[in-house]
């Protein structure tokens, strides 16, 4: 009888013990926010993965901790430090997934450091890699959030990105410049643009679609959406289709620029004029 007795009070200053713990992880947490909140990243680095220590079933301590290592992250830069921020908080987002493979925050998160890391390579090869990475994420978040507007956004900004180098390059290389209206000049090279990226491109205009379905007054998908089509319209085969895609280009210019008005003419939330 003593034996149990005595097992159980054992096993009750393991659960106090296992409490106190998630309290001060808690705590912890707390603390790192108001430093975060305060550009103390370094110190709010310590306080979360002090959180994470305490309690490492804590996603949030986690989460956390990893957001203050990427917010410290600057694309471009090749300084250890810096390669080092942006693996540590890859290391803790992958940890929330092991446990919680459909966290958005995590899959979201993962999809915006990739992207921030290709920005700053300068070989094009490398910079696609990172960009098709990005693209990964970016899917799996659609999948486990199908309503992610900024998702299918970054998906069809990722064709751009891929497309528009070799756009560029094509036209310099017939001599066109960047006013130069349209269609490309040599038919040959535009069939070999057009059975390469082709389908990229309609697949950026349809994650667009889908992302101005979703928010019909999303005006960076309608800048985009302008951008795609109107290089597009380079790959047309006729001066006529040609003409019909600069001006449905032409229509999204505008369509973004009202949206932006009559965005900008709305009263802020609580302001006079709203009373």
């Amino acid at each position: 009888m003593k034996k149990i007795i005595a097992v159980v009070g054992l096993g009750a200053l393991v659960f106090l013990a296992t409490g106190c713990d998630k309290l001060k992880s808690r705590d912890a947490i707390n603390k790192g926010i108001q430093s975060y909140r305060n550009a103390r990243y370094t110190e709010a680095v310590e306080f979360f993965k002090r959180s994470v220590q305490l309690d490492p079933q804590n996603v949030n301590g986690k989460l956390y901790l990893a957001t203050a290592y990427m917010t410290q992250y600057v694309p471009g830069s090749d300084d250890p430090k810096n390669v080092q921020f942006a693996k540590a908080a890859r290391d803790q987002f992958m940890a929330v997934l092991k446990d919680n493979p459909n966290d958005k925050t995590a899959l979201a998160s993962l999809a915006s450091l990739s992207y921030q890391e290709a920005q700053g390579l300068p070989k094009m090869e490398d910079k696609v890699k990172k960009l098709d990475e990005s693209k990964e994420w970016n899917l799996k978040l659609i999948q486990v959030d199908p309503q992610n507007k900024e998702a299918y956004y970054t998906l069809a900004v990722i064709d751009w990105l891929k497309w528009y180098p070799n756009y560029m390059s094509a036209r310099a290389e017939m001599g066109m410049k960047p006013e130069d209206p349209g269609p490309l000049k040599d038919k040959k090279v535009k069939a070999q643009l057009k059975e390469k990226y082709g389908a990229m491109i309609e697949d950026g205009v349809s994650n667009l679609k889908t992302a101005l379905k979703i928010d019909p007054n999303y005006d960076d998908a309608m800048a985009y959406m302008n951008l795609l089509i109107r290089q597009r319209a380079d790959l047309a085969d006729t001066p006529e289709e040609y003409k019909a895609q600069i001006a449905e280009a032409d229509g999204w210019v505008q369509k973004a620029l009202e949206t932006k008005k009559a965005k900008a003419a709305k009263p802020a939330a609580g302001s006079p004029a709203e009373k």
